[in-house]
C-alpha cells in the first residue's frame, strides 16, 4: 500500500490508531534516526475546533493540511516544531500529529541532538521528537512523504503490536469547547514510558508491547 492510499482510504481517527506501532524514521544524511510510533492525535478538519483548519481556515502556514493525504505538515510554536501528516483527499484538511516514538535507531545521535537528554525524555513529546531528529525548521513542510527523508513503514511485518491501545482526549486542547476538547482522538500504547505525560506508576516492564 502506498502513502496516498493509506492516508485517504478510511476515517482519520482509524488511520491514526493504525499508525501506533509503525516505525517512523528520519534520514539526516548520515544515518537513520527514529523509533516506533507510540502516541498520535487525529484532527478532523473544518468541523474540529482544535484543528488548524477549523471553519475552513486556510493560509500559507497550514497549507499542508489541504494537500493530498501523505503530505507532510510541519508547523512551529515559538522555537518548537511539530510533525503532522495530512489525511484524506486534497482540500479536505484533516491530519494526524505524531506525538511520541519509542526510540530504536540512531539513539546516540538523537541524545546528542537533545543536548544529552536520554531515557524517556528523549522523545516523549512531539517537539522533543523533532529535536531528537535534529529538525529546527520547516524545510520538509509540503513535501510528500515519499519525496522526503521521513519514512513511515507501512509493512505490517515491521509493525510492533501493542498489548492495548488507549483512546483518550487530546493534549492541550482549549476547554472552551468541551465537546471537541474531550473527543477521544489521541491514541497511545498503554504502559509505554515514551507516551507524553505517562506516569511512572502506569509504565510496564514490556513497555506495552506484546
Amino acid at each position: 500500500m502506498d502513502y496516498a492510499e493509506y492516508f485517504t482510504n478510511r476515517p482519520t481517527d482509524e488511520i491514526t490508531r493504525d499508525l501506533i506501532g509503525r516505525p517512523l524514521t528520519f534520514n539526516n544524511g548520515t544515518e537513520k534516526l527514529g523509533g516506533y510510533i507510540v502516541e498520535a492525535e487525529a484532527y478532523i478538519g473544518k468541523l474540529d475546533r482544535a484543528a488548524h483548519s477549523y471553519g475552513g481556515r486556510r493560509s500559507p502556514s497550514n497549507e499542508g493540511l489541504y494537500r493530498t493525504g501523505g503530505t507532510i505538515y510541519i508547523y512551529a510554536q515559538r522555537q518548537y516544531f511539530f510533525f503532522d501528516v495530512a489525511c484524506q483527499e486534497e482540500n479536505e484538511p484533516q491530519g494526524v500529529l505524531i506525538r511520541a516514538i519509542d526510540p530504536a535507531w540512531g539513539i546516540d545521535t538523537m541524545v546528542k541532538n537533545r543536548n544529552g537528554k536520554s531515557g524517556v525524555l528523549l522523545t516523549n513529546g512531539p517537539a522533543k521528537m523533532m529535536q531528537a531528529f535534529g529538525i529546527h525548521d520547516k524545510n520538509w513542510n509540503l513535501h510528500f512523504l515519499s519525496d522526503s527523508p521521513f519514512i513511515i513503514d507501512l509493512d505490517d511485518n515491521h509493525k510492533r503490536i501493542a498489548q492495548e491501545i488507549i483512546a483518550d482526549k487530546r493534549v492541550g486542547i482549549n476547554q472552551s469547547d468541551p465537546v471537541w476538547a474531550n473527543k477521544k482522538l489521541r491514541f497511545y500504547v498503554a504502559g509505554n514510558p515514551y507516551v507524553s505525560d505517562m506516569k511512572k506508576r502506569d509504565c510496564t516492564y514490556s513497555k506495552g508491547w506484546a
